[in-house]
């Protein structure tokens, strides 16, 4: 099978878009591994999968399999993307849609300056739901790893995170701690580990491990989740300012059960075909 793509990015956090609108698309677990393998494929954090919705009302259906693989729930650098990818494959010419994804209605805006604003929804901090193990509502957990023990704040962003507060993200244990945190058996569906540094009130520098990728330059719900964490926690005020290894977004929330919004950039990179 020769098959298009579009390979684009969210400061820095790649993807690989495909078109399953105009036409009927099943990968296996072993081709989307390739597509996302940066020495035999395309190379890439996601694979983005544009359908047509199953719901009325609906624009789209959004679909995201990570690097592994696996499909997951949620993507906030990839709903950006899709945005930008639907636009100019003359898709929709709505500045505002509705998208279906597993974990619910998101609704991305294209703005006036080329930026893309993303509704992601509430956060959610019930742990049953996120999910996470735990008999606590407590906003900080303790976490025992295998030789220490961190402190974290858990949010479902549309998918689970675990954001611990550090002193330097540049030292951050992010290597050695992510792949443990990501496979801790208190998140049954694994989790991605946010390691975030206060600047001041209104500014974070972060770092993620995403579940099935690994450390990215950029992931835009493990932003919206660090800075949920961080208003909870009386850290920060909205809106915050996150600086990323790939760039920088902006994220607001005014807490309780509102809406988190995003704000940030998606830049195409070069289109092409592969042969599957």
């Amino acid at each position: 099978m020769l098959l298009p793509f579009v390979k684009m990015h969210g400061l820095g956090n790649d993807f690989v878009v495909l078109d399953g609108v105009r036409q009927s698309l099943e990968l296996t677990p072993r081709q989307l591994r390739l597509l996302a393998d940066r020495h035999f494929g395309v190379g890439c954090d996601q694979v983005l999968l544009v359908e047509a919705p199953t719901s009325p009302g609906l624009d789209f259906r959004y679909r995201i399999f990570n690097a592994d693989g696996g499909e997951v729930e949620q993507c906030g650098n990839g709903a950006r993307c899709f945005v930008r990818f639907v636009h100019e494959q003359g898709l929709t010419t709505r500045r505002e849609i509705r998208v279906e994804t597993i974990s619910g209605v998101i609704v991305p805006r294209l703005e006036e300056d080329g930026s893309i604003t993303v509704d992601m929804g509430p956060p959610e901090f019930d742990a049953a739901r996120i999910p996470f193990v735990s008999d606590s509502d407590d906003i900080l957990q303790p976490l025992q790893l295998a030789d220490e023990e961190i402190l974290i704040t858990a949010v479902g962003m549309g998918n689970p995170h675990a954001v611990q507060l550090v002193d330097d993200v540049d030292t951050a244990p992010v290597e050695r701690q992510g792949p443990a945190i990501e496979l801790h058996p208190r998140f049954p569906q694994r989790v991605n580990a946010g390691f975030m540094q206060v600047s001041d009130r209104h500014a974070i520098r972060l770092r993620v491990h995403e579940r099935g990728a690994g450390e990215t330059l950029a992931c835009g719900t493990g932003a919206c989740a660090a800075v949920v964490a961080g208003i909870a926690r009386g850290l920060l005020d909205s809106p915050v300012r996150v600086v990323t290894r790939g760039g920088e977004l902006r994220v607001t929330w005014s807490g309780s059960n509102a809406s988190v919004m995003m704000t940030g950039p998606a830049v195409t990179v070069f289109k092409g075909e592969i042969e599957l």
